[in-house]
């Protein structure tokens, strides 16, 4: 049986975390949940789409992923299926599964017709339209038999870098829960655009850094004086494949988005000499 994930802006604080849960077990007791994330912040489509496109590659195929992310109901917005790189995705139709898959086209697209027509009366999205709609798929009902195919999502697109001359400029797309600030420029990106020259230099605000480190751990290069390094600042790529600038053990009151006081949507230059 496959396993529904849950990505949300709610926070734990309150009920809705629980009654999700609740309401998913209730419908098939034998459910598997597993929680991306519930600290997205509120409406924060940009985020939750970095958070989930990065997270759902390790789950396995004809896995559920329910995002309740700006996910109120209205008649005038769908609830929507994707199926996408063998897995399913359900939200609103808000864009936010078009950033997920910026560079994926989906295999399909429905919108969800159980409990969205007519009179029916939904109060909360996520319990009365995405959690049985996950729970269909998981027992392994089609889509088709809870929606209809959808040829007009609501399509949204991150930031791209961009070039001139022999400059890259960038911005600020993600900040993580170390404070590490990460870019919109990617390695392949970055790649492309060296070639031909012998050095570069990173700018953002006042600062500047020309090296970058393959990670974290080789930032550090006598492990006898380990603590000398922490604060040191640093560009990297991640995981993701994106230029990130970060502090050695840093963390979110005293990491990179603190010292160098970059935030969302402001620039990074790579200029290449």
């Amino acid at each position: 049986m496959s396993l529904i994930t849950l990505t949300s802006d709610y926070g734990y604080t309150d009920y809705r975390v629980a009654a999700i849960k609740g309401r998913i077990l209730s419908l098939n007791p034998e459910a598997r949940i597993v929680d991306i994330s519930h600290d997205m912040q509120a409406y924060n489509l940009q985020q939750t789409a970095y958070t989930v496109s990065n997270a759902y590659p390790f789950f396995p195929k004809g896995s559920i992923h329910i995002i309740s992310v700006d996910s109120f109901f209205h008649k005038d917005r769908k609830c929507i299926i994707y199926r996408a790189d063998g897995h399913y995705f359900i939200g609103a139709d808000n864009g936010v599964l078009s950033l997920i898959f910026s560079d994926i086209q989906p295999e399909a697209v429905y919108e969800i017709t159980y409990n969205t027509r007519f009179d029916d009366v939904v109060s909360f999205t996520t319990l009365d339209v995405f959690a049985p709609a996950a729970v269909h798929l998981q027992n392994g009902g089609l889509p088709e038999v809870i929606g209809r195919k959808y040829l007009t999502p609501k399509e949204l697109s991150l930031p791209k870098a961009g070039t001139t001359d022999n400059l890259i400029f960038g911005e600020v797309l993600y900040i993580d829960n170390f404070g590490n600030i990460i870019s919109n420029i990617s390695r392949s990106y970055f790649d492309e655009n060296m070639k031909g020259y012998d050095s570069f230099t990173i700018k953002f605000r006042n600062l500047a850094l020309s090296r970058i480190y393959k990670s974290y751990t080789d930032i550090v290069t006598d492990w006898n004086q380990e603590t000398e390094y922490h604060g040191k600042p640093a560009a990297i790529f991640n995981s993701a494949g994106l230029l990130e600038l970060t502090i050695y053990k840093g963390n979110s009151s005293n990491g990179a988005k603190t010292l160098f006081g970059l935030k969302v949507g402001e620039r990074i230059y790579v200029e290449y000499h």
